[in-house]
């Protein structure tokens, strides 16, 4: 039986906030502005937040956000928050997967984060993931804890983002009424490759723990006009957690 996971899930306690995003310059070179807005309101500091502990002694991850303003001009950036796994698994069943929610894969999120950085801590050097500020809703890293599968430990060495990278709808700003992409990078954080094709925008995934597979579900911008609309038809994809350089379509 399938172990189902809304992976891709909306998080109720943003909705009391601003909605997520922020604008974009157009490929058009404008002096004073471009679709009506303001220059000035797309130039935005960051922030880092905590570092991620991987699987990897080697690596490590630092979350980097958007400082945000309140009315009252004081700033704030989002949080780090995890989505975990409450399910029944325990030792008996030769699964060990300490409450992440792949094995072997810990998932994060949070509000306007925009980038990730990797650092190398033999090389000293440090590399962001995106080249420009994209928005990120859940990156996938190797857990820090063993983590075991059927009864075999599980060391992933690999990344997984789930992210809006482009203003696909042309409206002026990054947001979640954009495409959202899902993407694999290798350990060093290069070699970035579409697990989803990027004419599709995933919307959930289901994982198979017989198979270690995960499943991603995806609508097709049949239109092209950069966001999904009304009866555009869905896909299922699938992606080899063990390589996931071997994907595929189910449906």
């Amino acid at each position: 039986m399938l172990l189902l996971m809304a992976l891709f899930g909306l998080v109720g306690c943003e909705d009391k906030l601003e909605q997520k995003g922020f604008a974009v310059p157009s490929n058009m070179e404008e002096e004073e502005q471009v679709d009506g807005i303001s220059r000035d309101s797309m130039v935005f500091h960051t922030r880092p937040s905590n570092v991620l502990l991987t699987g990897h002694p080697r690596f490590r991850l630092t979350t980097v956000y958007k400082v945000n303003f309140k009315k009252d001009s004081t700033s704030f950036i989002g949080s780090n928050s995890f989505y975990s796994n409450y399910s029944n698994i325990g030792e008996t069943d030769g699964n060990q997967w300490h409450y992440n929610y792949l094995p072997g894969m810990e998932a994060v999120y949070g509000y306007n984060m925009v980038n990730v950085s990797h650092f190398d801590k033999e090389t000293q050097k440090q590399k962001l993931f995106f080249e420009n500020p994209v928005l990120i809703k859940t990156l996938y890293y190797p857990s820090f804890s063993k983590d075991t599968l059927n009864n075999v430990p599980i060391n992933r060495n690999y990344f997984m983002v789930s992210v809006y990278d482009e203003d696909t709808n042309k409206d002026g700003f990054i947001n979640t009424n954009d495409l959202r992409r899902f993407y694999s990078f290798n350990i060093e954080a290069d070699g970035k490759k579409p697990i989803v094709p990027t004419n599709f925008s995933v919307y959930k995934s289901e994982y198979d723990p017989a198979n270690d597979f995960l499943f991603v579900f995806a609508t097709l911008d049949k239109d092209g006009n950069g966001q999904i609309d009304k009866l555009e038809p869905s896909s299922i994809f699938w992606v080899d957690l063990k390589n996931p350089e071997k994907t595929g379509k189910q449906y």
